[in-house]
Formats: C-alpha cells, structure tokens, sequence
C-alpha cells in the first residue's frame, strides 16, 4: 500500500515514532504490571489448563498486564474458539490472526512455550505492526484530505501518543481496526474504490462499528452524483445517460455496502449453527475446568444440555445485539446512572474533544454543512478550496465522528468512548494537530504550513526534493532586501529543528 516510500523522510519518521511509542508502552506495562498489583474485577478470567513453564511465567511477568479484561476474552477465543455465548460479542478477525501468528511464525517455540503465550507474543507483534501501519495511513490520509503536510505530520505523531495507545498495545483489535480503517479511507480519497471495500470489509470483520464505514461509499457516490448534476447539462436528451450514471454509481454503492456487511452476518450465521443447531454435543469436548467455570459463572457454553439461547427463535437471531443487551446491558440511555459518573468523567476529554472540533468545523463551514458537502462553493469553483481542517472534504469525516460520539455516549459504556473513537476517527488527532499549529508558538517558528495571523513568519516549510542530503522538508522560500530566507528540519537520531525565518 506504498506506506513507506524512501522518497518521504517524514512518513519514515511517523513509522520510526510509532515504534518508539510502542517500545516504551511495552516497557512501562512491564514496570506497572509489576509494582501494581492487578484490581480483583469480576472480570472473564478463564483457568489456565496446563502448567506453566518457567518461560512462560517469564511472558507472563513481562507481558501479563496486556491481558486484561476484553484481551481474555480474544486470547480465549483464539486458544479454544467460540466455546461460550458471550464470546460472540468480539467478532473473529483479530484473534483468527492470534492464533495463525502463533500457530505459524512462532511453531517453533511450542516446545519452550505454551499457546496462551504465543498468543500472547502473537499479540505484541501484530499490535506493534498494525500499530506503526496505522499511524502512517494516518497520515497519508491527512496529506490526502487536509493537504497540509505538517498538519498531516503532526496528526500521526499525535496518534502514537493519545490514550488510545494503551489499548492499541493490549491484546485488543483496536490497533488492526486503525489500520484497516485508515488504510481504507485513505484508498477511497485516492479513487482505489475496490481496494477501499476490501479493507472497510475486514474492518467490519474485526469490529462491530466498522458496519457504519459504508456511509464513506455512500456519501462518495452520491457527492459524484450531485457534481456530475452541477457540471452538466440539463438537455433532455441526456436523460438517458442520466439515468445510466445513476444505477451505476448505484449499483456500486449497494455492491460496497453489502461486501462490508458480509463478514458481520456470515459471523451471526456461524453463531447461529454453532448455539442453536440442533445436536451439536459440543458439551462433550469442552474440558471440565471450562465447563465448571460455566456452571459457577452462568455462562452458556455451545449446545451444552441440548437447550437453546432465547435469541435463536428470534425472527432475525443476531447474536452481537442479544449478548450487547443481556450481558453488559447496552442500551440507549442505559447507562445514565449516577453510579456511573467516575465513567462519564473519564470519557468527558474525548467527548468535548470531538464536540469542539464538530462545532468549529460548522461555524466555519455553515453553508457546506447545510448542503450536506453536495454543493460547490465559490472557492472550488476557482480551484482554490480552503485546505487544512476546515476544508470542503473533512465534512464526512467530522459527521463520521459526531455520530460515534452520539452513539457511544448515549447507548454505550461511555469509558470506552477514547478507544471507540481513538480507533476509529481521524477527526480526534487533525483537529488536535489543527489546535497546536495555531496555538502552540513553538511550532510556528517550525515552519506551519499556514502561520497564525499577525504572526508575519516570511520563511514557510514546504517540501522540496532538492534540498541538501539530512536536511528534509525545508526551503528557500523568501527574498528581502536582508538577504534569502531558508529553514530546514534536520534528523540527527532524534529530530532537531533548525529554522532561519525573518519577522
């Protein structure tokens, strides 16, 4: 996906930052993980079924603290499958992936270690990967939409650091979704349509709320549409072609939408065979320490007595729905309680993050927001459009990120609004990276892409390929009767900016 080009230094120096981060979370859960010790939550906590090496209490120590609450439950998955009800909640790309890692790259180490921790090793490496990918699709995006490469720097930069990163580095399918998502936006904005469905399709394999990405198809097409309705003609006898171009981009639209939905139902039809076909007799092959945890628990193993869940005679048995409403009691307006205010104060940064960036985006774009994006304004129509956050084409980003705030405040467990979101939206770290261009005066002697008014900074960065080797993103830009200005960012291992500007 040409995400690391030789030819951009910056983009080698997102990738190099996201490792760095990942480096150092490793070493800091490994610290924590031993100082702290663990909150007795009543928590999937599964018993181990073989003893442990020595090397594997060793991956334990080291590792132990990314195993935690919904990272039991994919490690689980991917070491014994979907044994219990509720573990169909958390959809099978990312502990497929688990389990082929350990089960292939990491065979040889059978013999010093058991499963669960090459599952765990397995974790550390995909998350790692998926992780830096991310951060650099994340930032191609950015250059894509916002055509402002320093902003685009700065947002990728900001996605290694954000708290999300606790949970990209876990044992969770944050870090793989990321990637897909980001990947699969950025491939849209390029007009690879069919490479964008294939990875929007497997983000809707790895987690549930990648089913609303096929808004980006749909929003996509119809802007098509209304901009082929503005250029053209309204002769009659282009009916016809008229209505060709609107089934074709139909047409396409339905195809994108259905490949995106396809791994989410044939997940619900595989749950439906595995729990409610008849004489399944899985109770048999589940080992006694597993049954036993059921019984103690109330879990509902696969067909274990012949009894069948209440969502199989559902006229339409989606699991995902029953287990989100029977287990963890999500729900529009469920979690509104005021034991739950510790929660709505954790998600309270996130929350009024995106609300800030939406009510800037559309006071500064009223007229685009009321037309839905579909109109062409002034500025486009002479080939100028406003770049950086508030340009015309964030608009179906930042309506992508309001509706998962809404959602997620209002019908989820609000503490997962940072991960939910953090994953999910470029919206979060364009608009952080937008707020300290303009507000932070260290980077406006960097070389911004656009300098803050009254801030008359003459020497502005921007990429040319000419520049002397070790120097990158620099440029001679200004000439006064002082002389010519340049300015140059430099990487001597860390990078060190050395700027020469004029006021």
């Amino acid at each position: 996906m040409e995400l690391v080009r030789r030819e951009d230094p910056q983009l080698r120096e997102v990738v190099w930052f996201a490792g760095r981060c990942r480096a150092l979370t490793l070493l800091l859960q490994a610290v924590f993980n031993l100082l702290i010790p663990d909150h007795a939550a009543d928590a999937f906590s599964p018993p181990r079924l073989s003893e442990p090496s020595p090397w594997d209490v060793l991956v334990e120590w080291l590792l132990g603290g990314l195993s935690h609450w919904d990272a039991e439950h994919f490690l689980f998955i991917a070491e014994h499958g979907y044994l219990y009800e509720h573990n169909c909640a958390f959809l099978p790309l990312y502990p497929l992936s688990l389990w082929a890692v350990a089960r292939g790259a990491l065979w040889p180490l059978q013999r010093l270690l058991r499963l669960r921790s090459r599952l765990l090793l397995s974790a550390v490496l995909l998350n790692s990967l998926f992780s830096a990918l991310a951060a650099a699709a994340l930032y191609e995006l950015g250059r894509v939409v916002l055509r402002r490469r320093r902003v685009a720097f700065l947002a990728a930069l900001l996605f290694s650091l954000s708290p999300a990163n606790v949970f990209m580095a876990a044992a969770y399918s944050e870090s793989m979704f990321a990637f897909l998502a980001f990947g699969a936006m950025w491939q849209l904005e390029k007009g690879q349509s069919w490479l964008s469905g294939l990875l929007f399709s497997l983000a809707s394999g790895a987690r549930a709320n990648g089913l609303i990405n096929a808004g980006f198809f749909l929003y996509s097409q119809g802007k098509r549409f209304a901009l082929q309705l503005q250029v053209g003609s309204g002769s009659l006898r282009k009916l016809p072609l008229l209505w060709k171009q609107v089934l074709s981009l139909a047409s396409s639209a339905v195809l994108m939408s259905a490949g995106i939905f396809l791994p989410f139902a044939l997940f619900q039809y595989y749950a439906y065979l595995r729990f409610c076909g008849p004489g399944t007799g899985l109770d048999q092959t589940i080992p006694e320490p597993l049954l036993q945890l059921a019984r103690d628990k109330g879990y509902h193993p696969a067909a274990m007595d012949g009894s069948k869940p209440p969502w199989c005679s559902q006229r339409v048995p989606v699991v995902y729905s029953y287990i989100q409403d029977t287990y963890w009691n999500v729900g529009f307006l469920r979690y509104f309680e005021l034991r739950q205010i510790p929660n709505f104060l954790l998600a309270l940064p996130v929350t009024l993050l995106v609300s800030w960036a939406a009510w800037t985006y559309i006071s500064t774009n009223p007229w685009h927001c009321l037309t839905l994006g579909l109109g062409r304004s002034k500025s486009e129509e002479e080939g100028k459009p406003r770049d950086g956050f508030c340009c015309p084409a964030a608009f179906v980003y930042v309506v992508h990120a309001t509706a998962l705030l809404a959602f997620g405040f209002f019908c989820m467990h609000v503490q997962v609004l940072t991960r939910f979101l953090g994953s999910s939206s470029p919206i979060l770290y364009w608009f952080s990276a937008h707020l300290l261009q303009e507000h932070e005066p260290l980077l406006w002697s960097a070389g911004t892409d656009n300098p803050p008014p009254g801030r008359s900074v003459l020497a502005r960065a921007s990429w040319d390929s000419s520049c002397a080797t070790g120097c990158w993103d620099c440029s001679c830009t200004a000439t006064s009767s002082r002389g010519h200005s340049r300015m140059c960012w430099h990487r001597l291992g860390a990078v060190r900016i050395e700027t020469h500007f004029f006021w």
